[in-house]
């Protein structure tokens, strides 16, 4: 999912270069899912920027995987769906995975164009994706919330409940988390409320069945006529997730990683990515150039 706007970070974040070698974090991405065993990738990117995307990131792909791009706008048409209202943005996460429609059939996994997920991440994918996953049995990888925050400014996470099985029981989208004198709080409703640090939390790394777009369909064509006048309101994948758990239609395995998860929300962030990726290579995670 590349269409975001980056207002927060001030710029298209998804094509700034990281690496040592001028890598992108997308480049880390489909590296890690190519040696993991993926065939094929799909970016959903807004059509103004499709040139340059396609010039400096995923062209360089071409001979190593499949390589599909997907429009996200306001009204991206999909079957079913009237839209009547107003927006400057795009609807959201959710709306992202279901513009894939017609260009997916196999099980996938979902994730964010600037957030780095790490090698173990995509092997862990993978692997439910081709023994696991089932039209009711979906995945999502689970990250510590105390290894996910910016020293820069507040963050959305997906703060989740699993039960003793390991299957999600709750989602919950915080839109505002932090830390404050060193504890961790969200400002959702303006007042400051208190996280436990060491919650899984969803990163947006998810992996689904192709039979999952019937049910965001539905629920999206739901959504768009509840929020025709709030046009601010947006679809993300934990709420159609919620949905399906509460409707007692499919399992969501958390799946553990021993990856630590980091990405850019602010600018004061990418001197920090840059030397984690430095790191990296020199650790012989990763070959001294990527592409």
């Amino acid at each position: 999912m590349a269409a975001g706007m980056g207002s927060r970070y001030g710029g298209l974040k998804q094509m700034d270069e990281l690496g040592p070698s001028g890598e992108t974090i997308i480049d880390y991405s489909v590296y890690d899912a190519v040696k993991a065993g993926f065939g094929k990738v799909v970016f959903v990117i807004r059509e103004d920027f499709e040139k340059e995307f396609r010039e400096k990131v995923s062209n360089k792909y071409r001979s190593e995987i499949e390589v599909v791009h997907v429009y996200q706008a306001i009204d991206t048409p999909i079957e079913g769906i009237d839209y009547k209202t107003e927006r400057e943005k795009p609807w959201g996460t959710g709306h992202a995975v279901l513009v894939t429609e017609l260009v997916i059939d196999e099980p996938f996994a979902a994730i964010n164009a600037d957030d780095y997920y790490g090698i173990d991440s995509f092997q862990t994918m993978a692997r439910f994706l081709e023994n696991e996953v089932s039209e009711d049995h979906y995945g999502m990888m689970g990250y510590l919330l105390e290894n996910t925050l910016s020293q820069h400014g507040t963050v959305s996470r997906g703060v989740c409940q699993s039960d003793d099985r390991g299957y999600l029981v709750d989602v919950v989208e915080r839109t505002k988390i932090g830390r404050e004198e060193g504890k961790v709080y969200y400002w959702d409703t303006g007042e400051p409320e208190p996280l436990d640090p060491r919650s899984p939390v969803s990163m947006n790394f998810w992996g689904f069945h192709p039979d999952v777009f019937r049910h965001i369909r539905r629920y999206f064509a739901e959504f768009a006529v509840n929020n025709k006048d709030n046009p601010k309101a947006e679809f993300y994948i934990p709420l159609y997730v919620n949905n399906l758990l509460q409707e007692g239609l499919m399992r969501m395995s958390v799946l553990e990683t021993s990856d630590k998860w980091f990405g850019i929300t602010y600018k004061e962030d990418k001197p920090i990515v840059m030397e984690s990726f430095r790191k990296l290579h020199e650790e012989g995670k990763y070959p001294a150039k990527l592409w």
